[in-house]
C-alpha cells in the first residue's frame, strides 16, 4: 500500500533539523529525515525513520522519495561554516549548490508539491543600513553566502516549472534549546557564539576569542540578532502550512529586529551562570560584516511570526540547562 504524502527533513539529523522533526511530531507529523550524518547526529533522529542519503546520490534519494510518497521537503541539509567556506570553498558548491540540483531533480522526478529552503542573511553580506529586508540588495561576501544565494535561485527558476510552491526563509543567528531538554545544540566543532561563550564562563572550554574589537559598531564588536531554535521552527511549520492552503511563494526574514553585540552577550552569559567570561581579541575574520539585523516585518504578517523565547537570556538559559550547566530553579534574572 502507498502511505500518504509524507514530509521529508534534510539534515534532520542536525542541530536546527532535529528541533523540526520534534516540532512536526508534535503536531502529528511523522517526518522522513535525510542525512548523511557527516555532521548530524543518529541519535538525534527520534521522530521518524532515518535514510541515510547523500543528497548527491541522486536515483537513489528519488527511489527513496517515490517509496515513501515525499510531497513536502523543508530543506535544512548544507556545509554552513563561514570560515571554512573561504578556507574550502569547493566544498561548499559542491554540497550546497550541488546538493541542491540532486534534491531539486529528485523533487521534480518524484512529484513533490512544497518545498522550504533553509538560507541565510549571509546572501544579504554588508547591508547598506539596518534593519535589513527582505528587498535588500544580496551581495555576499563569503563562498557560503554565494552558495545559499545560488540555492534560492535555482529554487526560483525550477521550482515553477515543476509545479511546486517554496518558501525561502533567510534567517539570523540561531540559539538556545528546546525547552524540554529533549534536544541541544551539537556541533563538532563547536563554531557558534552562544555555546562558546557558556563553554568559556564553565570552564568547560577555553577562553572565548572576540574575532574583532574594532568594528564599526558601538562597542566595537559584532552585532547580530539572534532567534531561538523552537521560534525558527515555528517559522519553517508556518511557511510549510502557508504553502499548503496553495498561497503563493515567498522570501521572508526570520529574526527578531533586535541586535546583540559580541561583548553584549558576554556580559548575559556571566548573568546567567554567575560567572565570568574568560576572552582574548583575536583578528578579524574574513567574511564577517560588522552588522546584521533582520526586519521581519513580512514574516510577521505572512506567517504571524512571533517569536515566544528568542530574548537573549531565555535563549542563553535554555542552551545552558540543555548543557547541564545551571541548576534547576537557580534564578536567572
Amino acid at each position: 500500500m502507498t502511505p500518504g504524502p509524507q514530509i521529508c527533513v534534510t539534515g534532520g539529523a542536525g542541530y536546527i533539523g532535529s528541533h523540526a522533526c520534534y516540532a512536526l511530531a508534535a503536531r502529528g507529523d511523522a517526518p522522513i529525515v535525510v542525512d548523511n550524518l557527516t555532521t548530524g547526529r543518529a541519535d538525534a533522529v527520534r521522530w521518524g525513520p532515518l535514510e541515510r542519503i547523500d543528497l548527491r546520490e541522486t536515483e537513489v534519494l528519488t527511489e527513496m522519495f517515490v517509496r515513501h510518497n515525499i510531497r513536502k521537503v523543508l530543506h535544512f541539509a548544507a556545509s554552513a561554516y563561514v570560515g571554512e567556506s573561504v578556507s574550502d570553498p569547493a566544498k561548499y558548491y559542491e554540497n550546497n549548490v550541488g546538493g541542491m540540483l540532486s534534491l531539486l531533480t529528485a523533487c521534480r522526478r518524484a512529484g513533490v508539491r512544497q518545498f522550504v529552503l533553509s538560507s541565510s542573511c549571509a546572501t544579504y553580506g554588508i547591508p547598506a543600513s539596518l534593519p535589513v529586508a527582505e528587498t535588500a540588495p544580496q551581495r555576499p561576501i563569503n563562498p557560503y553566502g554565494h552558495t545559499k544565494l545560488m540555492c534560492e535561485q535555482m529554487l526560483r527558476d525550477i521550482a515553477p516549472q515543476i509545479g511546486m510552491s517554496f518558501a525561502i526563509l533567510r534567517y539570523f543567528n540561531v540559539g538556545g534549546a528546546d525547552p524540554s531538554g529533549v534536544l541541544r545544540e551539537n556541533h563538532d566543532p563547536e563554531t557558534h557564539l552562544l555555546p562558546l561563550t557558556l563553554f568559556a564562563a564553565t570552564g568547560r572550554g577555553p577562553a572565548l576569542q572576540l574575532f574583532g574589537v574594532d568594528f564599526d559598531t558601538p562597542d566595537g564588536t559584532c552585532v547580530r540578532d539572534y532567534v531561538h531554535v523552537s521560534d525558527l521552527v515555528q517559522g519553517h511549520l508556518a511557511a510549510l502550512d502557508h504553502l499548503a492552503k496553495g498561497a503563493i511563494s515567498l522570501v521572508a526574514n526570520l529574526g527578531t529586529g533586535r541586535g546583540h553585540s559580541t561583548r553584549e552577550v558576554i556580559r548575559a552569559v556571566e548573568g546567567v551562570t554567575g560567572q565570568t567570561v574568560p576572552w582574548h581579541a583575536a583578528p578579524r575574520r574574513v567574511g564577517d560584516p560588522p552588522a546584521l539585523v533582520a526586519d521581519a516585518t513580512l514574516a510577521k504578517i505572512v506567517l504571524r511570526f512571533n517569536p515566544q523565547r528568542s530574548d537573549l537570556q531565555t535563549m542563553l538559559t535554555d542552551a545552558a540547562r540543555s548543557f547541564g550547566l545551571v541548576r534547576e530553579g537557580a534564578n536567572h534574572a
